[in-house]
């Protein structure tokens, strides 16, 4: 379900944005590429140090989207492209996938696991 084009641009550095629904309003948080870790099955692990009212909006509402992109790798009309995720999100804070996490980055409260439900190229 990941694109490959997308696998490449997880390998280079840019700012992802973590949107998820508030009560009246989206909200907006950002990471770095070098972040995600994708599983086998095609999930997102993002690790988190804060993102509170990101972990509140997904405890009423589990539906996410985030944003990807590098201009280092070649999109439709020339250099750079992004993705577009959409999925269901959860907060981890122990398990496998949780350790997982926390191998990569001590100084992380939880893991972000986002259940991809399409990643669509937008560049």
């Amino acid at each position: 379900m990941i694109p490959d084009k997308m696998l490449q641009v997880l390998k280079c550095e840019g700012v992802v944005a973590v949107v998820t629904m508030g009560d009246n309003s989206p909200h907006v948080v950002n990471t770095w590429n070098s972040y995600l870790s994708i599983t086998q099955d095609d999930q997102l692990l993002i690790p988190v140090g804060g993102m509170i009212q990101t972990e509140a909006n997904v405890e009423k509402n589990p539906d996410i989207q985030i944003t990807v992109g590098s201009r280092e790798v070649d999109g439709f009309h020339g250099p750079g492209t992004g993705f577009l995720i959409k999925g269901s999100a959860t907060f981890l804070r122990s398990g496998d996938l949780f350790d997982l996490v926390k191998a990569r980055f001590p100084w992380i409260r939880a893991t972000l696991n986002i259940k991809v439900n399409s990643a669509t190229q937008t560049l």
